[in-house]
């Protein structure tokens, strides 16, 4: 009879190694962490350096070890670059997270279209981008979990960004087919779809939006606004061997929003 794996080994990510795009804050910094708290290194991709040192700073705290590579997801060569540095850093690539993303606030038909390429290009375009360029890295290696980043928006529709909420739906598609795909190269692809999560990009509603907020945070069963360390569970989760059945998904991380 062979041997039973334990929980605590289905759940370890030590030997790893995980990008994350969008990994210097919020949301993906909550996973960054987590991901290192379950043992990976981590390859964080953004933007800001400075936001991006201290990010590093808190994985390397962890005890893992933790890399660097500035990238404006929206340009293919950008990606490409990343994905090889990865490979030239850490040597191998196990698990991506798509977490990169913007919106463009407006009603649409004031929308200038070049703001919905914009949006359309950070939050979907690169997030194909990205997986398109880890596959061939994780069927050499056997296999690879590619966790995408949703919303709420991806199931409901938006009247606050329109590109935004077609953006994050065609995440939720993307991931379906991509997980069609790729289950044959034994890479699963997913999608965690966070609810409202206090981050730079929500922070300024209760202020700006009070009503607003008071209408949101009485919906969510859970009583509270999720934080970005909340999403560290799912996504060791849809990371690591524990989820090796668990392709095409959509999970939903919103303390009971969606259900209420």
């Amino acid at each position: 009879m062979a041997e039973q794996t334990s929980i605590n080994q289905l759940f370890d990510l030590t030997g790893k190694v995980a990008i994350v795009t969008g990994g210097n804050g919020g949301i993906g910094l909550g996973i960054a962490l987590g991901l290192a708290g379950a043992g990976a290194d981590i390859v964080i991709a953004a933007r800001d350096p400075v936001k991006t040192a201290e990010a590093m700073l808190q994985v390397e705290d962890l005890g893992r070890r933790a890399v660097s590579l500035p990238v404006d997801v929206s340009q293919e060569a950008a990606v490409k670059r990343m994905v090889a540095d990865a490979i030239d850093s850490m040597g191998r690539i196990d698990i991506l997270v798509n977490n990169a993303g913007i919106v463009a606030r407006s009603e649409p038909q004031d929308l200038p279209v070049e703001d919905w390429d914009l949006v359309m290009d950070v939050n979907l375009r690169s997030a194909f981008m990205a997986s398109k360029e880890v596959h061939p890295h994780m069927v050499k290696q056997g296999g690879g979990k590619i966790i995408n980043i949703g919303s709420l928006y991806s199931i409901f529709g938006s009247n606050n960004s329109t590109p935004y909420g077609a953006s994050k739906g065609g995440v939720v598609q993307m991931t379906k087919s991509l997980a069609v795909f790729w289950a044959k190269d034994n890479i699963q692809v997913n999608v965690l779809l966070p609810g409202w999560i206090t981050t730079p990009m929500t922070e300024g509603i209760r202020e700006a939006a009070p009503e607003r907020y008071k209408t949101i945070s009485d919906r969510i069963p859970a009583g509270r606004w999720g934080l970005p360390e909340d999403m560290a569970g799912a996504a060791v989760f849809l990371a690591s061997r524990a989820s090796d059945y668990v392709t095409g998904s959509s999970l939903m991380a919103d303390g009971g929003y969606s259900a209420n």
